[in-house]
């Protein structure tokens, strides 16, 4: 098969012929339709997100199942589907407790190490030398994925944009609906309305926000954003965002402000534009260790939760996501704005880096 190899931090993906992986037990083959490029995968091609290198990157899938390791049962072969980046053991002890999104296998072996839970990477070169996986190594013709993240894609809608479901749409549905909790008539402020930001502003109007409040940087990004389901919008270019958010609000603040982007003056702001006794919820992942200076004496006086969100809970919530894509209360396609072959991974990467991309991009294989 092909697969976009990155050989070194800081250098090109390139595609190369591999041999096409088998899945073992408890595991699926997945012959990948569409793959999402996430700015989570820049940080490791950046090396601000250490990562074992040769590897294969993508972590947002969807496509067509090819064969069925030993033990997995409720999916059959050539049925569509879904694939998600957090990919849980289902074992360790946050698995059992319902917190599958912070399962300590998937963090200690595949996200530290890039293999799979027996401890082995599923993709080689040609040579026999291992390719270490982010995720299930979506950036290929096809993926090895643990069942415990595959499920059926909704039937009617396009395959490929159901990519999107796998990181950007779940990632926003986790900080929405766990770890913000918005409510109807609730005012949300989005700081960043890229991949993740965008879907966060359609999932806040699916649990009855009054209010969206889009803030980026770039007018394009923010008519999406409208499009989307943003009520309001500030240009963080042109006016500071918090006395923007401030004035929307009738110097209240918002009852929720998520931040998408993991930059420390953008967690800043979003905590400064939440209200007394408000959610300030960070989903934006940072380069290295880089931290926030947050106001000790705000966050104490005034009540403010601050939380970190990272995805859903895949098990339990990735059904709900499901539906509501089925039921066309989440537009899988409207948020994605271009499409690349295989071969021009490396050039949607390097769009992503440059901020062209609104929205969502992704890697279709044809």
């Amino acid at each position: 098969m092909k697969a976009a190899v990155l050989s070194r931090v800081g250098g090109p993906l390139t595609v190369e012929e591999v041999p096409t992986p088998s899945p073992k037990t408890g595991e699926v083959l997945v012959r990948v339709t569409a793959c999402g490029v996430c700015h989570t995968d820049l940080h490791v091609v950046k090396g601000e997100v250490k990562f074992p290198v040769p590897c294969v990157l993508g972590h947002e899938v969807s496509g067509v199942v090819a064969a069925l390791g030993p033990g997995v049962s409720g999916l059959e072969t050539g049925e569509p589907v879904v694939g998600c980046f957090i990919m849980p053991c289902g074992a360790c002890a946050y698995c059992a407790r319902g917190r599958d999104d912070l399962c300590e296998t998937f963090f200690a072996l595949n996200r530290l190490r890039g293999v799979l839970y027996d401890g082995e990477s599923r993709l080689r070169r040609g040579d026999g030398s291992p390719l270490a996986m982010y995720s299930m190594a979506g950036l290929a013709e096809y993926a090895v994925v643990p069942a415990t993240a595959v499920f059926p894609a909704p039937g009617h809608l396009p395959l490929a944009d159901c990519a999107i479901l796998g990181c950007a749409v779940m990632t926003a549905y986790g900080a929405v609906k766990n770890q913000a909790q918005v409510g109807p008539a609730e005012t949300v402020a989005v700081v960043g309305v890229g991949g993740v930001g965008s879907n966060a502003i359609q999932l806040a109007r699916v649990f009855g926000a009054a209010e969206v409040i889009a803030v980026d940087v770039r007018d394009d990004k923010l008519e999406a954003a409208r499009a989307l389901g943003a009520t309001r919008v500030v240009n963080a270019a042109r006016e500071d965002p918090v006395a923007g958010v401030m004035a929307l609000t009738g110097g209240r603040g918002a009852d929720v402000a998520i931040e998408a982007l993991g930059r420390p003056e953008t967690v800043v702001q979003a905590f400064m534009m939440t209200r007394d006794g408000g959610r300030t919820v960070v989903i934006g992942i940072a380069a290295g260790q880089a931290t926030a200076a947050i106001e000790i004496t705000r966050l104490v006086r005034r009540g403010i939760r601050l939380a970190g969100s990272y995805g859903c809970r895949v098990r339990t919530d990735m059904p709900e996501v499901l539906r509501l894509a089925a039921g066309g209360q989440i537009d899988v396609s409207r948020p994605i704005t271009r499409r690349y072959r295989l071969e021009d991974a490396d050039r949607a990467y390097q769009a992503l880096a440059r901020g062209e991309i609104v929205g969502r991009a992704i890697v279709v294989m044809e």
